[in-house]
């Protein structure tokens, strides 16, 4: 995967907090440890909003079609 050099700036505490993690080790160096920071929220913000899509849905209506789909096709299956 190719990568790309960005340029941020962040408070000096957060930094702070930051180079302790790359010190003791939990991150090899700060880009890691940015990199894997912005794929996890990314991540979660993807989930909730597959979760808000999904709490649109109408159960009852959406329990109706996936049996409505199962019934159909239980009744192209080879007898045994």
């Amino acid at each position: 995967m190719s990568t790309a050099k960005v340029a941020i700036t962040m408070e000096e505490d957060l930094l702070k907090q930051l180079d302790s993690l790359v010190k003791s080790q939990v991150f090899p160096n700060r880009s890691k440890a940015i990199q894997e920071a912005v794929a996890d929220k990314l991540a979660r913000m993807n989930h909730r909003r597959l979760a808000q899509e999904c709490s649109k849905l109408d159960k009852n209506f959406e329990q109706a079609m996936a049996e409505e789909g199962l019934n159909s096709e239980i009744d192209g299956w080879p007898e045994y």
